[in-house]
């Protein structure tokens, strides 16, 4: 240690997660849940290409696919439609990790806020992103998963229940959302349950997620404010961030994710959201041994198999998820790729 330091570390002291990664904390409670019903998690998650392990492991790592898809499949196999809201009512904020911790220590809402937004990527899930809207009277965190994966209605319930939970530990007793966003689409029958555990009125089959509130609220202190802890773990998290930096082939493999259902995938999008030139991202990715066209079909394929896995999609819902515009732009694309058509993949599938 040097005389200038008061104490070190060798490393981080957790693996952090990489793109098309998040921590497997999001499946806290889910033995004791599927123990209710009579059903084996660790056969669910299995089914799902998982190890048992991250039943019990929260630092283990699984794709957003695999809890998006084993949220849904829960949810059908419980006849719950509203599973992902009810796993969260039982779990802490801790789910996101010492981020939690680094939240509640901070000296008012608008800073606990802040590190949400600036760290929850580097500890939790580095597709997720997180964004504070400011308006005259009212504030909304938003957020949003920069990769496509699909039917995710019990995940989006599960984020906006741990969210408003963390919005109240660092907001106290007196904090209350104006309203909700949700992108789910749930029942009618099922609103009122929905309000009456978020506490506000909901808005479903919207464009984004959000937790709205008074705008005033954000300069209010945090109950749980602790300046030593604010100070040593945001510094920690901060060197965190600065060394663990995706590849250039992860971060356009993430943006093609998110972007070809929007039908935003190209070069020049791509180049704006990573902060450079195209120029530039060719050649970055030339230096890898990669180019842009060839990411993108790569992707396509992926998602193109995992969609037809989900018999509830036809498939020109699946071609305009890819960014194709006709079925057969897709099944010209499928067939070069397999070798078969995506009615015969889904058939032996």
């Amino acid at each position: 240690m040097g005389e200038s330091s008061f104490f070190s570390l060798d490393g981080p002291l957790d693996v952090a997660p990489g793109g098309g990664q998040v921590r497997a904390a999001n499946f806290a409670g889910l033995a004791h849940v599927a123990r209710n019903y009579g059903r084996d998690a660790r056969g669910i998650v299995e089914r799902h290409g998982m190890e048992a392990r991250v039943l019990t492991d929260p630092e283990s790592l699984i794709a957003p696919q695999q809890l998006a898809d084993t949220f849904e499949y829960c949810s059908s196999a419980f006849d719950d439609p509203l599973f992902g809201l009810h796993i969260a009512t039982l779990q802490d904020p801790e789910v996101f990790g010492c981020v939690t911790a680094l939240c509640r220590s901070a000296p008012t809402v608008r800073a606990g806020i802040r590190c949400l937004i600036d760290f929850l990527p580097v500890v939790h899930a580095p597709d997720c992103e997180v964004v504070l809207i400011e308006g005259r009277e009212t504030a909304e965190l938003t957020w949003l998963i920069n990769t496509d994966i699909g039917v995710n209605d019990q995940a989006n319930y599960q984020a906006v229940m741990l969210n408003a939970k963390l919005l109240q530990a660092i907001g106290g007793p007196s904090f209350r959302p104006s309203w909700v966003s949700l992108s789910a689409d749930p029942r009618t029958s099922d609103l009122p349950e929905i309000e009456k555990s978020l506490g506000c009125r909901v808005k479903s089959r919207s464009t984004r997620n959000s937790i709205a509130f008074p705008v005033r609220a954000l300069e209010q202190p945090v109950p749980s404010a602790n300046r030593l802890l604010y100070k040593l773990l945001g510094s920690y998290l901060q060197r965190v961030k600065s060394e663990h930096s995706q590849s250039i082939i992860d971060k356009v493999d993430s943006f093609i994710r998110g972007s070809l259902a929007r039908g935003t995938c190209s070069i020049e999008r791509c180049a704006d959201k990573t902060g450079m030139s195209v120029r530039t991202l060719q050649s970055r990715l030339s230096a890898e041994g990669a180019k842009f066209s060839e990411l993108v079909e790569k992707q396509r394929e992926t998602l193109a198999k995992t969609h037809l896995a989900d018999r509830r999609l036809s498939l020109d819902e699946i071609a305009d998820r890819l960014g194709y515009g006709e079925q057969t732009s897709f099944g010209r694309a499928f067939k070069r790729w397999t070798g078969m058509t995506p009615q015969q993949y889904r058939a032996g599938s």
